[in-house]
């Protein structure tokens, strides 16, 4: 059972002993730390950043993880997962609530914490290796060259074609050590910009998925644990931890002329934070609504490749309306 955060595993923080206590005692982190003076006296940075995620972030960020993992049936028995980790505050924080519940959960199951250099300066590589080792992550990296292929095959554009390159290396790699999934930190905000842009700028209904079987990958599936988590918690755990992380380390933007704020996921970003000064609960509730979709209610939808009209069943509807109920409620 995933219960409250107790100091006294090993492997997680480390060994942190009383010596007024004997040897293997445990600190409940309700009994520390009660001031910020006293919490840099007792934890070290990394025992920090763990307690904040079972403390001040247990709602937002421990708590609705393991709302993805449960509601959507994420993580089985004996899975073998590999995190991927792109060294940005997302993936970075999803590996650290991976580590954590690898040392709290009945369920067994392996993970693999990987991350691909694609072509990252020395200084860019260095920042990952710094944040791994302070969170405590014991990741693999490997080097690829996709950077430098994506922007020679597409020099204007290279940024769908570099994420393809990047996804598919993740899961040669995940393959490799005998993984069948691959986690994936794709958050809430993801799931509603994706589909508003959808909408706005490619006339169709559609979004991520909180896991999906891989096309190419027989027998491997994505899975998306920070599905129901917002991306505001994410950036407050980062600044209240004082983590600092990489933002889009591409040597595409950073070499050219780039405005990365002029982008159209930057646009729908500006959208939804406008129209939640009016509706504090919009992101909440576009969420919701991708979980409640009324087909009935739309005049076309696509499924398995195919369109299809509402006309198509329209005169079975007919048939099967009730008139009496509804003279009934008018009378």
């Amino acid at each position: 059972m995933l219960t409250d955060y107790i100091l006294c595993n090993k492997q997680v923080i480390g060994n942190m002993q009383d010596p007024q206590k004997t040897p293997g005692s445990c600190y409940n982190l309700t009994d520390m730390a009660h001031n910020e003076e006293e919490r840099q006296r007792l934890f070290t940075p990394a025992q920090q950043i763990d307690r904040s995620v079972f403390k001040k972030y247990k709602p937002a960020l421990w708590g609705r993880f393991l709302e993805s993992i449960r509601r959507y049936d994420l993580i089985q028995e004996n899975d073998r997962i590999a995190v991927c980790i792109s060294g940005g505050k997302d993936s970075m924080c999803m590996a650290k609530l991976f580590r954590l519940l690898q040392a709290h959960s009945e369920i067994p199951f392996e993970v693999k914490y990987l991350v691909m250099d694609p072509g990252y300066s020395d200084s860019h590589r260095a920042q990952i290796e710094k944040n791994l080792q302070l969170l405590n992550i014991p990741a693999e990296i490997f080097t690829t060259n996709i950077f430098a292929v994506a922007e020679h095959l597409n020099g204007t554009s290279p940024c769908y074609l570099c994420a393809r390159m990047r996804r598919g290396h993740l899961y040669n790699k995940a393959k490799e050590l005998s993984c069948n999934k691959i986690a994936l930190g794709h958050h809430l905000n993801d799931a509603i910009e994706t589909t508003l842009m959808s909408m706005f700028y490619s006339s169709k209904i559609e979004t991520i998925v909180p896991k999906a079987h891989s096309e190419n990958f027989p027998g491997m599936e994505l899975i998306r644990p920070m599905y129901a988590v917002r991306e505001e918690d994410i950036l407050s755990w980062a600044a209240y931890n004082d983590l600092h992380f990489l933002q889009c380390a591409c040597s595409f933007t950073e070499n050219k002329d780039f405005d990365r704020g002029s982008s159209k996921r930057q646009e729908v970003k500006k959208l939804i934070k406008d129209l939640k000064k009016d509706n504090p609960e919009i992101e909440r509730s576009l969420f919701n609504s991708l979980h409640a979709v009324q087909i009935e209610t739309f005049p076309g939808y696509k499924a398995k490749g195919n369109l299809h009209s509402f006309l198509e069943n329209y005169s079975e509807r007919g048939n099967d309306f009730d008139y009496a109920s509804v003279k009934k409620s008018s009378d």
